[in-house]
């Protein structure tokens, strides 16, 4: 019996020749008769036949290459108008159809919509120019199609002669939504705008910046791959090649321009991710080739060919690598299904497509369902004529099972809106009128009603935007081997108004997440810690990796730069991925530095406190009644005391009390320091000077008490009012890369340098009158140590002014704190060990009567030198005359000049002790 079939099947076919077409209806598809025409356009078979390059009459040559898909979206429309014919939809108004095959061709498309332009019950299928057509009455209301936009905009350009309303259930192209040149088309689907800015998301979100783009060279691709250049660019994709293939399979060139494309693909080695704005026919080729090349890629699929079930069974397709794409957002279609179960029902009187359908069929028995669709293409290309026996056409179509898995949800769906939106339109337009006569409406008049209208499928409402646009939105699909089959799966769903992709379930997150392990970049990411360094000769996607500067991070992969930390409150070392909080530091108490200077300050201030014991428990001996009484001395270790005790202030967290404290203690104790060694070596000098001239100046001078408040009164004028206009205050020096310093701020420089001025310049007058009286009996007398001590305390200040003015960060106390040190020890250590040592370890000299010995001895001398220069002057005014004294006269002389010295000596002990006894005090007038 099957042979029998097979054999009826062969006397069928007649093999191909290059006949055109006799007439137009042998382009007619399918037809039904009704009230209202709808008229159709679907590309049934992909190319026309011929053995031309190109076309060289003006020929409509028969199609070939019979397409299930083009053949199921036909029997969608349909379908979708038998639903409405058999609902209440449209009462007592029935649907009729005209469907043509537009064989991908824009010419047959272009042929077809002639025919729908001409009039109503016509004798001439003609289209007369005119100046107005609002009053004519074409053969058919409105037009379903077409799926490709680049024949969608050539028939759309014709119908706005008309204004019949065109509304295309898979034509993308974003150019299509201007209503400016295409007034009267409309769509079911978004714009490619939206897929592509979804596309570029994400590519973008799965971690791909260098990808290939292959398109077709028609409007279509071309406006696609214009749209998709400026939404890479806004998501910092690279797009590494852009290749364009044929439009048509009429064009000999594919599989040369298919070849090059694959070889282009190969030398890329770094893209892996490629999208593809193709049709069918040309992806099905495309990776045909592919698989024999062994190219394993990650391809992202256009609504063209995303769920095409051509392609997914092609064998050993899942080593082309992943396939994600976008499609048309899924209805219920569960009804087409069924219809598609009664097929054979289906009156095929005036439906060429059941009979062409049922002859491909019938010589594809013994086929398996999922090579099915590739053997009626490839037969349908050998066959163009056929006689078909109804019983085996019968017999054939039990097979339609298969159809099922080759419906595509999405564009089947796409197809019962525009279907729908034709009829809600219709109702509405006919609720005054009565749609059974031809003439009840104009297509223009439709097409006023149908941009408004609201409908509804499955219990959702829908309506055209301004643009004439449905946005319903996509699925994105993804293919996956299911029990040794290809199967297209949703994965999610892509929500146009807010841009974000909306995912189900958990595996489906996984599933988003392993897309991210396909690598498609130009340069190996730069890891956070780094930035990407491009040069103005390559893309912005192909870079090198630099390692972020200090105070610098990046906290993420392939940064573009790195971002500044806060200066002020934290940092970051070289190739960080973070930022650092700075650590607050100041001169700590634990610091050991800080402890060694504590350490020091505390032994000046034991050593203060031993000197003023000794001093105390020796307080009636002459060393101690030379250095100015206990009252005096007493004074100045308090002083000591207090600068030891200063020091204190400058460690530990600074606070405003402490910041005004330590200068102005350290000021004015210093100060009153001074003044009081001032007054001493005022008064050494006037005890035991023995010049008249200078005695009587410096008793003029020697008011103690008045020197000392004097003196250390004008440092606390100048301690006041730098504590009142400018003082000192807690600063956050922030300047330091890596920590934060806490210090204080002097306030007024000037007021700072004025209070260490000062100190100098009473330092400097204390320095002249010691060292003026250096020479005075040493072991009472402590001016040459004062002057030491002063030497050592100007040493001290001159180092700390360069040494303060260049140093930086928490140890700036230490170095004043350093200082001061250095200047109180030298200046105690040089007024008081000396006379403690005397006192400890010289005690026989430390006596009254040692001491009035020393007085005589240095009187002597000084004495001594008045008299031998009175003795000069007198001999220069020739009183005396020695020079002429003969050697034989030596005696006499010796013994003149013994009795003038000690009459010398006398006249100016009377005068230096009545000169004694008014200057010094009782005290030492009783010692002497």
């Amino acid at each position: 019996m099957a042979l029998l079939i097979i054999l009826i099947t062969c006397f069928m076919i007649i093999l191909a020749t290059s006949q055109p077409c006799q007439t137009p209806d042998d382009f007619v598809a399918a037809t039904s008769p009704g009230h209202i025409i709808i008229g159709g356009l679907f590309a049934i078979h992909e190319k026309m036949l011929s053995s031309e390059d190109y076309p060289r009459r003006p020929q409509i040559q028969k199609c070939v290459g019979f397409e299930i898909s083009g053949f199921l979206q036909t029997l969608a429309m349909i379908h979708s108008i038998e639903m409405i014919n058999n609902s209440t939809l449209l009462s007592g108004v029935k649907l009729g159809y005209e469907i043509y095959d537009t064989c991908t061709e824009v010419t047959v498309a272009m042929a077809a919509t002639l025919r729908f332009l001409s009039k109503f019950n016509c004798s001439k299928e003609t289209v007369e120019f005119k100046c107005d057509y609002s009053s004519d009455t074409p053969r058919v209301k409105a037009v379903i199609g077409s799926g490709y936009s680049e024949i969608t905009m050539a028939v759309s350009r014709m119908l706005n002669l008309q204004l019949m309303p065109q509304v295309g259930y898979e034509s993308t192209a974003e150019i299509l939504s201007d209503k400016i040149r295409f007034p009267s088309f409309l769509r079911t689907v978004p714009s490619d705008f939206h897929q592509i800015k979804a596309m570029a998301h994400l590519i973008q979100k799965s971690g791909w910046n260098w990808i290939g783009i292959i398109t077709t060279d028609d409007d279509y691709g071309r406006l696609a791959l214009n749209t998709f250049i400026i939404q890479a660019e806004a998501n910092n994709v690279c797009i590494a090649f852009k290749e364009v293939l044929p439009a048509f399979l009429s064009d000999n060139t594919i599989e040369v321009r298919i070849n090059q494309i694959l070889e282009k693909i190969i030398l890329e080695a770094q893209v892996n991710v490629i999208v593809v704005f193709l049709r069918q026919f040309h992806v099905f080729d495309l990776f045909n080739k592919a698989i024999e090349m062994n190219i394993n890629k990650m391809w992202i699929a256009s609504d063209n060919w995303s769920t095409a079930t051509k392609i997914a069974t092609i064998p050993n397709v899942k080593n082309i690598g992943k396939v994600v794409g976008f499609t048309f957002r899924r209805g219920n279609i569960s009804s087409f299904h069924s219809f598609l179960q009664n097929l054979h029902l289906l009156p095929s009187d005036s439906n060429k497509l059941l009979h062409e359908y049922a002859m491909h069929l019938s010589a594809c028995t013994y086929v398996k369902d999922t090579d099915l669709s590739q053997c009626i293409f490839n037969h349908s290309q050998r066959t163009l004529v056929y006689k078909a026996n109804t019983a085996i056409e019968r017999n054939f179509f039990m097979r339609n099972d298969f159809l099922r898995d080759y419906a595509e949800p999405g564009l089947i769906h796409s197809i019962q809106l525009a279907v729908f939106a034709l009829g809600y339109a219709i109702r509405d337009l006919c609720q005054a009128r009565d749609c059974q006569k031809p003439n009840a409406f104009q297509p223009w008049e439709l097409l006023g009603v149908l941009k408004n209208v609201t409908f509804t499928d499955g219990g959702n409402s829908f309506h055209f935007d301004a643009h004439g646009d449905l946005n319903t939105g996509y699925d994105v699909v993804l293919w996956k081997e299911i029990n040794g089959h290809m199967t297209v799966t949703k994965m999610a769903e892509y929500d146009l108004q807010n841009d974000v992709f909306i995912i189900p379930d958990q595996e489906t997150k996984n599933e988003f997440r392993n897309l991210k392990q396909i690598q498609s970049k130009c340069s190996k990411e730069c890891s956070p810690g780094q930035m990407k360094k491009t040069t103005r000769s390559q893309h912005i996607c192909c870079y090198e990796c630099e390692n972020c500067p200090e105070n610098h991070y990046s906290n993420q992969t392939d940064m573009p730069h790195c971002l500044l930390c806060n200066n002020e409150t934290h940092w970051a070392p070289v190739r960080s991925t973070m930022c650092f909080e700075k650590e607050v530091e100041y001169l700590n108490w634990n610091d050991s530095l800080a402890i060694l200077l504590l350490i020091l300050s505390l032994l000046g201030i034991i050593f203060v406190l031993v000197v003023g014991i000794i001093f105390t428990r020796n307080l009636n001996t002459p060393v101690v009644k030379s250095s100015g009484g206990l009252r005096i001395c007493y004074v100045i270790l308090l002083c000591h005391f207090l600068n030891f005790a200063s020091t204190s202030f400058f460690i530990g967290e600074p606070q405003d009390f402490t910041c005004k404290t330590r200068q102005t203690l350290f000021g004015v104790s210093f100060t009153l320091c001074i003044s009081c060694i001032l007054t001493k070596s005022l008064k050494i000098l006037l005890a035991f000077s023995f010049d008249p001239k200078l005695q009587k100046f410096l008793k003029f001078l020697y008011k103690p008490i008045l020197i000392i408040f004097t003196c250390t009164g004008i440092q606390v004028v100048i301690c006041t009012l730098w504590l009142i206009f400018a003082a000192p205050t807690v600063e956050v020096n922030v300047s330091l890369p890596r920590v934060i310093i806490l210090e204080c701020e002097e306030g007024s420089i000037l007021a700072f340098g004025t209070m260490l001025g000062y100190i100098a310049i009473l330092a400097f007058i204390c320095f002249i009158f010691a060292f003026k009286g250096r020479k005075l009996p040493e072991n009472y007398n402590e001016a040459k140590f004062i002057t030491f001590g002063m030497l050592i305390y100007f040493i001290a200040w001159i180092t700390f002014i360069p040494i303060y003015a260049t140093t930086f960060g928490k140890y700036v106390p230490a170095v004043e704190i350093i200082v001061i040190l250095i200047s109180n020890y030298g200046i105690l250590c040089c007024t008081f060990f000396p006379k403690c040592y005397v006192i400890i370890c010289k005690q026989d000299i430390n006596t009254k009567s040692a001491f009035l010995k020393m007085i005589y001895s240095y009187s002597s001398h000084s004495v001594s030198s008045i008299a031998m220069s009175h003795a000069s002057l007198d001999s220069m005014n020739g009183n005396v005359t020695m020079t002429n004294l003969s050697s034989s006269g030596k005696s006499a002389t010796w013994q003149k000049s013994k009795d003038l010295q000690a009459q010398a000596f006398a006249h100016t002990r009377r005068e230096n002790t009545t000169s004694v006894s008014k200057t010094l005090p009782r005290k030492r007038i009783s010692s002497i």
